[in-house]
C-alpha cells in the first residue's frame, strides 16, 4: 500500500488513501479541504514521503 491522492477532474475534491500496488484499487479515508487536513494525515498514518495525486477515472457509456 502506498500513500495517495485523489483528486476529482470535475470538482477539484481531494480525498487521501492507501493504493494497493498490486490492484491499484485505491482505499479512501479523509477529505482533505486544507494544506492542515494533508498534514494531519500524514501525522496520523506517519507518513513522512511526499503523497503522489492520483486522478478518478471517468467512465462515459
Amino acid at each position: 500500500m502506498k500513500p495517495v491522492i485523489r483528486a476529482s477532474i470535475c470538482t477539484g475534491e481531494e480525498v487521501a488513501g492507501f493504493k494497493d500496488i498490486r490492484t491499484g484499487k485505491i482505499e479512501e479515508i479523509m477529505l482533505i479541504r486544507s494544506p492542515e487536513d494533508l498534514e494531519r494525515f500524514k501525522e496520523i498514518y506517519e507518513i513522512t514521503e511526499e503523497i503522489s495525486k492520483a486522478r478518478r477515472k471517468i467512465n462515459i457509456t
